[in-house]
């Protein structure tokens, strides 16, 4: 991949540690994956180097990253077992000359030949001859991390990487939590087609959002299937549509209806780990489910049979999301959104339901509400879904940085900074997950919760930390918080 498309870019030919960098592998939404060969003398001659940016964080970037960082390096210190990716050495970038990977963490991992995600798509839609093999190894090195108290937290096909010699490693571990008793605590994040559906409904709190092991049997369930079939377990044409499906699964709404190219022992199985509630998933555990899958593989082959796409399917399928999403604005619909904020103000209609979306994301923070999302996008940008300011890189009705938007659009979205115009679809709901991120960590900041909350979206919550509330020695803040305060008391409900 071209380096200009990573999230971390680090020269060719940089030295790190005892480690020459070379071509780029691989960029997340958070780290960047680089090939490198060893300096000197020495086996491997070659690794992976895995540079996460703890130490160059801006004000409006995400402080958390050094927490995922530091979730990463525990486990690799204190886990170890061959389905786990083994790593070479982790190192601190000291380069004061450089101040963009000057405090970087560096781990060197040992080299895979590609990941699971990247086999499927050579694939084409079929599934993996070797995935029997693959499960029965992904789940055996689950069974370990599980058994020494941790939580995977973003199992997936992209996550599952696969060794020369064909053996599968499991990999990623910036989202990886260890048990606080029953309950582990992960940060905002996850890939939503491997997030079980209950996960959505937890709160997060300072310390992140409660999640049990079973989470991670569900995202088995859903890449065992994908893997066999090249088919994930749940339809729709988008993350949304299968969200939304699958939630309609776990609540009894619909019934789980899988590929039909799936042999029945890994539909049983599959099915087992897709069971709609934490206290039936939590029989299947990821031991029992390792020596299943080492039995099916032994007994079993994959199919090869092509996936035809059914088209009327798809088209069905687009046509009850759309019903789904109606459109405010009609004078009958008006009184629905009364009780979020004025429908007699200026807020336009047709921006509405986002609002409501975005304000009602995180109900235990009571300063996140539609009132404060309105008032605000009025104060960035008077409600221009087409604002572009290059000078200060900041695009769309929420004056979003590309850099920092991305950590906040929905999982699986976040693998590359977006380019602008950022459309309100984009946008407002970002807005939302960005201060139920935020809302915790200034609770105990006195003033006015919804005006902390509007400041730290503009400067940081450290920035507001520090300063004890909003800070007064900033012309613009002061500017920008006068025309809030405004926009909230215009928009207040009045009953």
């Amino acid at each position: 991949m071209e380096q200009d498309t990573c999230t971390v870019r680090v020269p060719t030919g940089y030295v790190v540690g005892g480690w020459r960098v070379g071509e780029a592998l691989a960029s997340g939404s958070w780290s960047s994956v680089y090939r490198a060969a060893r300096v000197g003398p020495g086996e491997p001659g070659e690794a992976a180097l895995k540079f996460i940016p703890t130490g160059t964080l801006t004000n409006r970037q995400l402080s958390h990253l050094a927490d995922m960082a530091g979730r990463e390096v525990a486990v690799h210190r204190h886990v170890e077992h061959p389905g786990l990716i083994r790593v070479l050495d982790i190192i601190v970038i000291d380069d004061p000359a450089d101040p963009v990977l000057d405090g970087m963490t560096v781990l060197a991992l040992e080299l895979a030949a590609e990941s699971a995600a990247a086999a499927l798509e050579r694939a084409g839609g079929r599934g993996l001859p070797d995935a029997p093999r693959i499960i029965a190894e992904v789940c055996g090195a689950l069974a370990h991390l599980h058994e020494a108290g941790w939580v995977h937290g973003d199992l997936k096909p992209g996550n599952i990487l696969l060794m020369p010699d064909g053996s599968a490693r499991l990999a990623d571990f910036g989202l990886a939590a260890h048990l606080d008793g029953t309950h582990a605590y992960l940060p905002p994040g996850g890939t939503s087609d491997y997030v079980p559906p209950e996960r959505w409904s937890e709160p997060v709190r300072c310390h992140g959002a409660a999640v049990r092991q079973t989470a991670d049997i569900w995202a088995v369930g859903v890449a065992a299937c994908q893997l066999l079939t090249g088919r994930l377990p749940f339809p729709g044409v988008t993350s949304r549509a299968r969200a939304s499906a699958a939630a309609a699964y776990t609540t009894g709404q619909a019934d789980l209806t899988l590929p039909d190219n799936l042999s029945e022992p890994w539909r049983r199985f599959i099915t087992d780990c897709l069971a709609p509630d934490h206290g039936t998933r939590r029989r299947h555990d990821a031991a029992s489910l390792h020596r299943r899958a080492q039995e099916i593989a032994a007994i079993s082959r994959p199919s090869r049979r092509l996936h035809v796409a059914a088209a009327s399917l798809l088209l069905t399928i687009g046509l009850v999301v759309a019903l789904i999403w109606t459109l405010p604005g009609h004078p009958a619909a008006a009184s629905k959104y009364n009780g979020y904020f004025r429908t007699d103000a200026d807020i336009p209609p047709a921006y509405y339901d986002l609002i409501v979306e975005a304000g009602t994301m995180c109900p235990e923070n009571k300063a996140v509400s539609p009132v404060l999302v309105a008032a605000m996008l009025k104060a960035e940008s008077g409600f221009d879904p087409n604002l572009a300011d290059p000078a200060v890189d900041e695009y769309g009705i929420a004056r979003w940085t590309p850099a920092v938007l991305k950590f906040y659009l929905p999982a699986g979205q976040r693998d590359q900074v977006p380019t602008p115009p950022f459309p309100p679809e984009m946008s407002i709901p970002a807005v939302g997950r960005y201060l139920c991120w935020m809302a915790p960590k200034l609770e105990e900041i006195p003033g006015s919760p919804e005006e902390n909350l509007a400041a730290a979206y503009r400067t940081s919550t450290d920035v507001v930390r520090n300063a004890g509330g909003v800070p007064t020695d900033r012309p613009k803040l002061t500017l920008y918080m006068g025309k809030l305060r405004t926009n909230l008391t215009q928009y207040r409900p009045t009953t």
